[in-house]
């Protein structure tokens, strides 16, 4: 449980409930008509976006879609050249040093002095709250095996991501906004970092989960909103995204003739290539391979399709 104040009321929130009051959900980031463009290149184009308190929010699309942008408008580290943005209702412009003290960031990539040891940079970085966060620094180190001692010099990649995801969380912020977070942690530390994350949520911490890779955010999120090309095609409960979930099917046959044999409901997007067959399907995959069976076939690929794959079959459908 934590407490909010809010129009001078104290407001107790128990685990990963969501703030509400007066009949809607209070807001973490208010998105309204925001535009940033870098002359003639795509940046963001009228973006508008709602994410409340206690929500874990998924922000998905390919790179160079807009997220990164998206993410340094509400940190104030660019301007935007129309719209506004807010965290806990103040402006990410006017009020960005107020806002920073409740927000976390990891950024896609972590950059630090190398001569420094990860402890000193820490230690420095808590500095910025006017908090003794040497508890919190020694219990993340632990979580997420990061030596302390080391110069950051000498560390992998992973391990820099590692010093930044402490960095993000020293200060025990409410909001945590993450872009392509788990890029260099290998397996196990994924599965901690994420543990980490379902904890603080349930302390009733917001956090902006940015990426490009659609099961990170089907492992984690509540809502989501896909971006291309700059804006928002669609805002979605993560349920409902998944119940249009698709596999990937590749198909190789002895005769190139037997290429044109699969018909069945929940096909889509078929591409037919010489003795190979690829599609997109949303079904029982049972009845795929009962298909094929009957087929002289040399090789079956199933997989995952690609993010770009699932937001081309899902707007066609959505565009009907």
């Amino acid at each position: 449980m934590y407490q909010s104040v809010c129009y001078g009321f104290s407001i107790f929130v128990c685990n990963s409930c969501r703030l509400y009051l007066g009949g809607v959900y209070l807001k973490a980031i208010e998105i309204r008509n925001l535009t940033k463009s870098y002359g003639k290149s795509r940046g963001i184009i009228d973006l508008n976006m709602n994410i409340d308190e206690g929500e874990i929010f998924g922000f998905i699309g390919p790179n160079g879609a807009g997220k990164s942008t998206t993410i340094r408008t509400l940190l104030n580290f660019i301007h935007p050249d129309s719209g506004s943005a807010k965290i806990f209702g103040m402006d990410c412009v006017r009020e960005s040093a107020r806002i920073k003290a409740d927000v976390g960031y990891l950024p896609s990539e972590v950059n630090y002095y190398d001569d420094m040891r990860v402890k000193e940079l820490l230690i420095y970085s808590a500095k910025f709250y006017n908090k003794d966060c040497s508890k919190r620094i020694n219990e993340l180190a632990d979580i997420f095996d990061l030596d302390l001692s080391k110069k950051i010099d000498s560390l992998s990649f992973g391990n820099k991501k590692k010093v930044g995801i402490v960095q993000a969380l020293l200060h025990e912020p409410k909001l945590i906004i993450m872009d392509e977070p788990t890029s260099g942690l290998d397996p196990l530390m994924q599965k901690n970092f994420f543990e980490v994350l379902r904890q603080e949520n349930k302390k009733g911490v917001t956090i902006f989960f940015s990426s490009h890779i659609l099961s990170e955010v089907e492992k984690l999120c509540n809502r989501v909103a896909i971006i291309k090309e700059g804006r928002i095609l669609k805002i979605e409960e993560i349920e409902k995204l998944k119940q249009n979930k698709f596999k990937k099917i590749e198909v190789e046959f002895k005769k190139a003739e037997d290429a044109d044999s699969i018909n069945l409901d929940g096909i889509k997007n078929m591409k037919v290539s010489n003795h190979n067959v690829e599609f997109l399907y949303s079904g029982e995959i049972c009845k795929v391979l009962k298909c094929i069976s009957e087929i002289e076939v040399e090789n079956v690929w199933i997989e995952e399709p690609s993010l770009e794959e699932v937001f081309m079959h899902y707007y066609e459908k959505e565009g009907k």
